[in-house]
This record gives structure tokens, sequence and C-alpha cells, in this order.
């Protein structure tokens, strides 16, 4: 029996991350509810736990309030890849806000720890490379990503406030680009587009010329940072970044993608978006000071149990 076990809620507990989170917590012997309105998250990704009798799901939106009792609050819940949010910008913003406004509001009253998942986003098109916590960004408030960026600077600024004014205990954890298994398949970003065309034998979509860089952090390098975060003691709120520092070109990824997969794909060139940062590469002396914490799996493994998960499920498809 674990005498530490906690009842640990996970916003966004049904998507890519906030799955493999409920796994991480369920095997360290707590009682996980996971709360999710299905937007961007997807059943299948928990199918595995609706029978684990320390699990719970909830289907809500948190720009909703919801009234629970537990012990500490994983705040991930947010559509995160481009395709998602910059398809309904309003109500994207409105989970940031709204939703940190409600998940801030039920860690008050219950006095208990609140996780922020916040984004690499809140640095923009950085001017300064690689990004440390002390960079303050580079962000346009009125572009097509604006939305994302912009709610996700927010909500850091409330759970600052709420830590000032109230004492509430915060973690703030900047996530970088990261990959792995139970990506959604048309979630429009670098790993999964590239994958699933390779494996369906489409050409791969390159915008701009792939010279703008990236660095992808595999997700179990990832939960394994935010468990450490969350453990450290009230002092340490962050924010702290977390992600992967080896830096490859979009044009080294597509590459490295057909060579795993044995594809034929051609690579194609398209105008680059708007707002798209030229590049993204987190400092994380912070994140290995205070957390002993550095990821562990390097791209071509962590890309090749990515290959297996997508292969299996077009298959399934």
């Amino acid at each position: 029996m674990n005498t530490d076990a906690r009842r640990i809620l996970v916003t966004g507990g049904a998507g890519f991350l906030g799955s493999h989170l409920c796994d991480r917590l369920l095997e360290d012997g707590h009682e996980v509810l996971c709360l999710d309105n299905f937007y961007t998250g997807r059943k299948r990704n928990i199918a595995h736990l609706l029978r684990h009798e320390r699990f719970d799901l909830i289907r809500h939106d948190v720009t909703f309030p919801v009234y629970l009792e537990i012990d500490e609050i994983y705040n991930l819940a947010c559509p995160a890849s481009p395709v998602h949010y910059q398809n309904d910008p309003v109500q994207t913003l409105k989970t940031s806000v709204h939703g940190a406004i409600n998940m801030l509001g039920l860690a008050k009253r219950l006095h208990i720890p609140i996780f922020q998942a916040s984004t690499s986003e809140v640095y923009g098109d950085p001017t300064v490379h690689p990004q440390t916590e002390g960079y303050w960004g580079n962000v346009n408030p009125l572009g097509i990503r604006s939305c994302y960026d912009e709610g996700k600077r927010a909500a850091e600024t409330l759970f600052f406030d709420y830590h000032r004014q109230h004492g509430l205990e915060i973690k703030v954890a900047r996530i970088f680009n990261t990959y792995g298994p139970r990506m959604h398949p048309n979630d429009g970003r670098v790993v999964s587009n590239f994958i699933v065309q390779a494996l369906q034998g489409r050409d791969i979509t390159i915008y701009g010329e792939g010279s703008q860089t990236r660095s992808f952090c595999y997700v179990d390098d990832l939960i394994e940072g935010f468990v450490r975060l969350m453990n450290t003691g009230p002092d340490l709120t962050g924010p702290v970044n977390l992600g992967n520092p080896g830096e490859f070109s979009i044009l080294q990824l597509a590459e490295k993608v057909i060579e795993l997969t044995g594809s034929k794909s051609k690579l194609v060139y398209k105008p680059l978006p708007a707002d798209d940062p030229t590049q993204r590469c987190p400092d994380i002396s912070l994140a290995k000071k205070t957390l002993g914490w550095e990821p562990t799996v390097s791209l071509e493994p962590g890309l090749k149990r990515t290959i297996e998960y997508f292969d299996e499920l077009l298959h399934d498809a």
C-alpha cells in the first residue's frame, strides 16, 4: 500500500499528454480523476484504464466550474496543436483563461498544489536562443496563433497572481515539442504529419525550406519532468522549461522519418504559415539543477516507438 497515495485531478486527461500522465500517476499508486470534454482528447487513449479501481472519468469542460474533493491538480486542458486551437480560437482562449480561473479557484478552496501545463509558445518567435525561463518572449498578440500563445501567457499570469495574492502552491512547466504514442493523427504537428504521410506513401509536406529548427522530447521523459516538478517543495514555482535540447531542422526530421519507415514518399515544399517560429530550443539548466531532470530518450528510438503506434493505428482504422 502506498502511504503517500493522493487523489489527483488531471484536466485534459484523455489527451496525448494527459493520458500518459494518468498512466504514470496510477503506476505510482495514486487515485486519478481524469476530466476531459473530448474536444481533442480521445477515449481510446484511456480505454485501458476504465476498469482500473483507482481511475475515474469525468466528462466536463474546464470553462465551467467543477466541485471535487482532491489533493492535487494537474491542469493540462487545452487544444495544443495549431489545427485544433485555430479551429475555434475564442474557445481556445476561454479554455486557457477561464479554465485556469476555475482550477485555481478549486485549488484555493481546498488549499492544494496545482500544476499548469504551459508551453514554449509563450516565447513566440524568439530573439534569444536557446530560450531560458527569464526570456519574456516575442509574441504577436493579433495573429492566428495568438489565441493559444496569449491564452497560455495569461494563464501563467493568473497562476502567479494567485500564488502572490492567496499563497497558493503552484507549479508551472513550459513544454517544448513533445511526441510519442497517442498523438492525434490529424493534429497537424510535424512529427505526426510526417509519420502518417510516410506510412501512407504520400508526399511529405515541408513548410518553408525546412531549415527552421525544433527540439523533440519523447513523452515519457516529459511526464517524468511533470512528476518531479509537482513533487518539489512549495518554494519552487517555476516556470521550468521541460524539453529536449537536441535541435533538429524540419528537413532532418523528414529524412529520418523516411529512413525509419522505409517509405518512398517525396518531399514537397509549401509556403511557411503565418507566425511560424524559426527556432525553438529549450535551455534546461534550471530543470537539471532543481529537478535533477534531463531527457534520456534520443530521437531515433523515440521515433521508432511512435511509428509503431501510428502503424498499428492506421491498420485498425
